[in-house]
């Protein structure tokens, strides 16, 4: 019996929910949770909004599959049949696409739309939750794939007026000052996490409704880290680290390798958005596209492996402008490396708001930016002490950065020829804008 696969996910979301242990009321998430299989260190690959939904979707690196900036701006996969979909498809699946997507654009030479351009059998409409709710309320024979996109927590955040947390009282992310602005900040991104619990709350409830819910695996997870200073578009864990709660399928007994995801679990481990295309594939028992990067997370849930990582690489190239970045990841230790040259913040890479507002009038602009940072995760979590330069560490220095050069190699990486480059026609900022105009 093949699983039908609802695929909810959302907009700079990171860690900031209930499950995780943030002051942040998100109780369907933390429902979901207790219901099934949280991952405490799962990690997207690249914390840009297209291309980390792109690699989760096809399972390799942005620089592989062509998604090096984001699809509105002119960005596109090399090759949509390596979605997941047209795996499923080949499996007898059936695809529906719900609100947001972000991995493709209208077709100016033919004028697809971005649903037929991914291979989508149905689009459903951009109402995210109200559209899945009418396919989840009328599912076909077949087993199906559903993804749900929503806009939350993107910015622009509800008013600080209308929202129901006292900004007084709200803790701002650990990156930043504590002060009214970034309470104001957190407490807006408070408002929409609410709404977007709210939202995949009516989801689930409706897959529930269908009867479908113990053959159903639920993939919940977000594209990277919330749109503060620091965090979004940066490989520190901020900008990184990402939820993601497995559910189901609700078989009586594990059977044969394919587990229950169900129970309450939560994975220490290191994972990585990579790993859920493949877990796909084990369960539903298909063989591996050639392509994947990651491995299954049924070692994990199985409980038959304390971990399927040692090392998780990540990668930036295009978000509003160029700035390229590579990073590798231990349990211990985390090594980024900055390309190009530039010693200053690109700041037109961060996402507007009253955290960003606070730090320009603090002399920003002017702060200066290493090539090289390497942190020590077990005494500076935070990632603020930069290692790099520390004779004592010299001998971490050489092996992270042997790992990140080998695994630059084996992808054939075009930074190692120079500059990223952009497709024909893409749209791009000045590295030297402060702000969208």
């Amino acid at each position: 019996m093949k699983p039908n696969i609802l695929y909810i996910h959302s907009h700079d979301t990171g860690r900031y929910i209930q499950p995780y242990g943030h002051a942040v009321p998100t109780p369907a998430l933390q429902r979901l949770a207790e219901d099934g299989v949280l991952f405490r260190q799962n990690f997207c690959v690249n914390p840009t909004c297209s291309a980390s939904r792109a690699a989760l979707l096809t399972g390799c690196y942005p620089h592989e599959n062509g998604m090096t900036g984001l699809a509105h701006r002119g960005f596109s996969l090399n090759d949509y049949s390596q979605h997941l979909l047209h795996t499923l498809r080949k499996n007898g699946y059936v695809s529906a696409l719900a609100g947001v997507q972000h991995i493709a654009h209208k077709s100016k030479a033919d004028g697809r739309e971005p649903w037929e351009i991914i291979g989508y059998d149905r689009w459903l409409g951009n109402e995210g939750a109200k559209d899945a709710i009418g396919f989840l309320e009328n599912t076909p024979d077949t087993p199906f794939f559903l993804a749900v996109g929503f806009v939350e927590t993107h910015r622009e955040f509800p008013a600080l007026e209308d929202s129901p947390d006292d900004s007084r009282y709200c803790l701002p992310p650990a990156p930043l000052p504590d002060s009214p602005e970034t309470r104001a900040d957190m407490a807006r991104y408070k408002a929409s996490a609410r709404i977007l619990d709210r939202k995949i709350g009516e989801v689930l409830a409706a897959l529930d409704r269908s009867g479908k819910a113990d053959n159903t695996l639920v993939i919940c997870t977000t594209d990277h880290g919330i749109p503060f200073p620091h965090m979004k578009c940066n490989l520190t864990d901020h900008g990184i680290g990402v939820m993601l709660i497995v559910r189901g399928p609700a078989y009586a007994e594990a059977t044969a390798g394919k587990p229950a995801f169900r129970g309450g679990k939560v994975v220490d481990a290191m994972t990585s958005h990579l790993d859920i295309f493949p877990t796909v594939c084990d369960l539903i028992g298909i063989s591996y596209p050639s392509w994947l990067r990651g491995k299954s997370l049924l070692p994990l849930v199985n409980a038959n492996a304390p971990a399927i990582h040692d090392e998780l690489f990540f990668e930036v190239n295009y978000h509003a402008a160029y700035e390229p970045m590579r990073a590798v990841r231990t349990d211990r230790w985390k090594y980024i490396r900055r390309f190009g040259g530039r010693e200053t913040p690109v700041l037109i890479n961060c996402d507007a708001g009253e955290s960003k507002t606070l730090w320009l009038a603090q002399g920003w602009p002017a702060r200066p930016v290493a090539a090289e940072f390497l942190f020590d995760l077990c005494f500076d979590p935070n990632e603020v002490s930069n290692q790099a330069s520390n004779p004592a560490c010299n001998m971490v220095l050489q092996e992270m950065r042997g790992r990140l050069e080998r695994w630059m190699l084996e992808t054939n990486d075009p930074l190692l020829s120079g500059a990223v480059p952009p497709p024909d026609g893409a749209r791009l900022n000045n590295p030297n804008d402060v702000s969208l105009k």
